[in-house]
């Protein structure tokens, strides 16, 4: 089983963080854009896909919604998922992994702000087809 770690931690995820909007009523912060994005500091993605879907080369994409505090720390009770990979497994998998994540927080006139982001996480299998209308 050993040997099954290394593609399952390098394929979990081959985007980074997307801003969807600044902090609206979540966090109480304006709705304007903030001068600076979130950056993600983590050098390995977080996420695992589970061995049992990897074993039977099942693929997906899980989007989530991601709140970050004014450190850029996730604030993980709040983190949603807002398109479904179709697989709960990979769905839990990526939120499950969303609570490693650490960025550098996301800045309006130099004051570090609490934002909410999309976040894409694509499971992909070396040996598996690509979904359809997929372009990665």
């Amino acid at each position: 089983m050993p040997a099954l770690l290394i593609p399952l931690t390098v394929l979990g995820c081959s985007e980074r963080a997307r801003i969807a909007r600044p902090g609206g009523g979540w966090f109480g912060a304006s709705s304007a854009m903030p001068d600076e994005r979130p950056q993600m500091l983590n050098e390995d993605v977080p996420f695992r896909y589970p061995v049992s879907l990897y074993l039977q080369r099942i693929e997906g994409n899980v989007t989530l919604r991601l709140f970050l505090d004014a450190d850029g720390r996730v604030v993980s009770d709040s983190t949603r998922v807002v398109q479904p990979s179709g697989h709960t497994a990979l769905d839990s998998a990526a939120v499950a992994g969303a609570a490693q994540l650490r960025f550098r927080p996301a800045r309006r006139a130099g004051t570090p702000i609490p934002v909410s982001l999309l976040y894409p996480v694509h499971f992909r299998h070396p040996d598996g087809r690509m979904p359809a209308g997929d372009t990665l």
